[in-house]
């Protein structure tokens, strides 16, 4: 199937693929009095006197905003916010088709993160959450540590957080399947962007001791020739306790874990070779991975993940977003925070029962019904026990 012609023709044919849908019907003058003026001052009022009941009274506790800036959009870069509308578009059907979660995308015309920043704060009293996409790093990292700090409501920039969630609940059942222990195994993480770091700090609340971090200069060590900066900088202190310099070959000699979200073929098959044995590799640059299935299979790879829906155990995002929006909005919490992040995880770990496993089958699928409801409830739990749950 041609599916970037589909994609046209679906597209134009809305066009676009979202509407608004009244939920009461204005057919006659007491229907339009209530659902509009006079009626409408009452809860108005009662809001005023209350802001906790603009929950009651609204749609804010079950609408997310899906927010971008355009600038840095799938696999295509700084395109924009009109020609990343698409995306958020269908980020939104996602919610709703996956998680029962109503989202509208906001594509912002801000180039500054001082910009995003006061867009969102403007317009967060209309939404119960927050969820930022496809903002490029370092400006990511910033925007969301000062929106969830102004907040009181959820924020999630789920190519960080969304990516890292599913990779450790792939992690955690390729160990099983392999016989590690996360406190053990010496993990590589091969792009330590958004994504990239998110999955280190994930990996590092779970347990993992021995991770390095590895960028296109070289593996990060505090005083490497090739500078760091930013959260780069704040890595190189965080990882590698060894204080291993080099590149991705002396990094990968001997590790048990390659997490790449960097570039099509950084992990070749001679580097994939010089791993520990049973070893578990996680390839998700798009389209085109780190290593393809094939190679690390023939290079003695034993587990292998990807991005994509056409090989075995994908990472896929869908198996986290929804359900922890449904999770956090249903009891109102104010964020979304390490624990709920764990809970995730784990719910989605959980649901591959042991005699299950195998190499091939370490994640739900994207289309599992069980698992909107799985993280929902895990997250929600998590929430209340954390307290950060209004309800």
């Amino acid at each position: 199937m041609d599916y970037n012609q589909a994609a046209l023709e679906l597209h134009a044919k809305g066009p676009g693929k979202l509407t608004v849908q009244s939920l009461v019907p204005c057919k006659d003058k007491d229907a339009l009095s209530t659902a509009y003026t006079p009626g409408v001052a009452e809860p108005c009022r009662k809001i005023v006197a209350n802001p906790d009941d603009v929950y009651t009274y609204t749609l804010k506790g079950r609408t997310v905003a899906v927010v971008t800036n355009g600038t840095a959009v799938l696999g295509l870069g700084n395109i924009g916010p009109e020609a990343g509308l698409p995306v958020m578009e269908g980020k939104c059907v996602l919610f709703k088709e996956f998680g029962g979660v109503d989202a509208f995308p906001i594509c912002l015309n801000a180039k500054t993160k001082e910009e995003v920043v006061a867009a969102v704060k403007a317009i967060a009293p209309t939404f119960g959450g927050i969820n930022l996409e496809d903002i490029r790093s370092p400006e990511c990292f910033e925007i969301e540590a000062e929106l969830e700090r102004d907040l009181d409501i959820p924020v999630f920039h789920d190519d960080q957080h969304g990516t890292a969630i599913i990779v450790l609940a792939g992690v955690l059942n390729a160990l099983k399947v392999v016989g590690k222990r996360i406190e053990d195994v010496r993990i590589v993480q091969n792009g330590p962007g958004a994504a990239g770091t998110a999955i280190i700090h994930m990996l590092q609340v779970a347990g993992a001791r021995h991770i390095i971090a590895v960028d296109e200069h070289g593996i990060l060590v505090p005083g490497r020739p090739e500078g760091l900066d930013g959260h780069k900088a704040k890595l190189a202190e965080e990882t590698n306790p060894e204080k291993l310099s080099g590149g991705l070959a002396e990094a990968i000699r001997g590790a048990d874990v390659f997490i790449g979200t960097s570039i099509a073929g950084a992990l070749t098959p001679e580097l994939a070779a010089t791993m520990a044995p049973d070893a578990i590799v996680f390839a998700m640059a798009n389209p085109t991975p780190e290593i393809m299935p094939d190679q690390a299979k023939a290079a003695g790879i034993r587990v292998i993940g990807t991005g994509r829906s056409d090989f075995p155990n994908q990472v896929n995002n869908v198996l986290a977003f929804p359900g922890i929006f449904k999770g956090a909005l249903s009891v109102r919490a104010r964020d979304i925070n390490p624990a709920m992040k764990m809970a995730a995880a784990k719910a989605i770990a959980g649901l591959i029962p042991d005699e299950e496993l195998n190499e091939e089958n370490i994640l739900p699928k994207a289309f599992d019904p069980r698992v909107p409801e799985a993280v929902a409830a895990a997250v929600a739990q998590a929430a209340r026990e954390s307290g950060v749950a209004r309800v």
